[in-house]
């Protein structure tokens, strides 16, 4: 970084008060003894007070952050910022190969033999927040690309289209620290993260993710560790699927209790209760949990219900789903994922989800999907991932015009 100049000479010798200090002494070296004695003895004396001065100066900005010189207010508040993201790309073959060339009831790779730029997603965050005294801090994260609609749940106002998440973060220091979000928060609900096979042992999207889940909505939570095994969550959103922005005065109450009994189990038990306008009430519960069986096998899990009650009319959803990897080497691991949905269309999918569904006649059916997934990490920060997965429906016709399809490709994150 270039150093800053000073508007006094010190930017002149700022090179050491070692060479100051030669170079002063030369100069008196070179003139004559006489002279020297003639010269008003504060000069001298002056000389040294402002070497002495100058010598503390330096040291002072030596000091300065481990040796760095002052730095402006911008960069001091991007010293405290934290830069990361991915960028992400890949391509899927449908072997139904659908007339319109969109795969039905399938996020990621929607277009059928189509090569990808699937996401670039750019979060910055503060460091975190303490938890033993008053602390604030943020996160902001945006997301591009082709999975982009579907993860960052835009409402009518554009500008929130390439945004995935943002809150301000507050801890009170109460107790343990009371932990406090208000912005744009994502889904309590889901075991996988909507970074995709960045952040999951599979590249795709599972169907839970989808039709069982919810995109991210504006809120407050407010979250507490009572020890180090037990938390609890507490949010109220816009709603369930109604994004940053709400469209009516309807609000939604989700909570979490957050279960750690050991190193290695986890288990988060979560409830909601959805009320909006026209007597549409979404109400149910789950848990998402993992545990990690040696240092090179995981295992994770995800059960979901959901209730819904328009005006008296009511259908109920629910979906399992299964996951588990093993690590051979530091780069090479495969992983696999099993899920089961009981009647989504209708329910969370094109009524809720368009873009994603299943086009069908019937008024109920199931929907399950089967993946292997193959891990290779060539270097720290890319994953390599080849893909198969095997969906099948009981609707008549629900995939690309078929009961069952397999879908084949690879895809590829660049982690920074």
């Amino acid at each position: 970084m270039r150093r800053k100049k000073n508007n006094t000479t010190a930017s002149s010798l700022s090179f050491s008060p070692f060479v100051g200090a030669c170079l002063g002494g030369a100069l008196l070296a070179g003139m004559p003894i006489a002279n020297v004695h003639a010269q008003d003895a504060g000069r001298l004396e002056k000389l040294e007070k402002e070497n002495a001065d100058l010598k503390k100066r330096l040291d002072a900005i030596e000091e300065n952050k481990g040796g760095t010189p002052d730095k402006s207010y911008l960069v001091k508040a991007m010293s405290g910022v934290n830069i990361s993201g991915f960028v992400q790309a890949s391509y899927f073959y449908n072997t139904a190969h659908p007339k319109d060339g969109m795969s039905d009831a399938y996020l990621w790779n929607t277009k059928d033999n189509s090569f990808s730029l699937n996401k670039f997603k750019l979060t910055l965050a503060s460091k975190p927040v303490a938890t033993d005294k008053w602390d604030a801090g943020f996160k902001a994260s945006l997301m591009f690309g082709e999975d982009a609609p579907g993860l960052n749940t835009p409402g009518n106002n554009s500008s929130f289209n390439d945004l995935r998440e943002a809150y301000v973060e507050l801890n009170a220091p109460i107790g343990t620290g009371l932990n406090i979000k208000a912005g744009e928060l994502i889904s309590l609900l889901n075991y996988e993260s909507g970074d995709g096979g960045a952040a999951n042992v599979n590249f795709s999207q599972g169907n839970q993710w989808w039709f069982t889940g919810n995109g991210p909505s504006a809120g407050v939570q407010a979250s507490y560790n009572f020890t180090e095994m037990v938390g609890l969550t507490v949010r109220v959103d816009n709603g369930l699927f109604q994004g940053p922005v709400d469209n009516n005065e309807g609000k939604a109450f989700s909570t979490s209790l957050n279960l750690k009994p050991t190193s290695k189990l986890w288990v988060n038990v979560y409830g909601f209760w959805d009320d909006q306008p026209s007597d549409v009430v979404t109400k149910g519960f789950g848990t998402i949990g993992g545990f990690q069986v040696t240092e090179k096998l995981g295992t994770g899990f995800e059960f979901d219900y959901f209730n819904f009650d328009a005006a008296g009319d009511r259908s109920d959803l629910w979906s399992i789903g299964g996951w588990t990897w093993y690590d051979f080497t530091p780069t090479v691991g495969v992983a696999f994922r099993a899920d089961y949905i009981d009647n989504p269309d209708g329910v969370l999918g094109p009524a809720v989800r368009p873009g994603a569904g299943i086009t069908t006649t019937d008024t109920d059916g199931n929907l399950a999907s089967l993946t292997l997934t193959l891990n290779w990490k060539p270097v720290s920060n890319i994953k390599v991932q080849p893909e198969i997965r095997y969906d099948t429906t009981s609707y008549k016709n629900g995939l690309d015009g078929q009961g069952g399809r397999f879908i084949i490709g690879a895809g590829v994150s660049y982690m920074f």
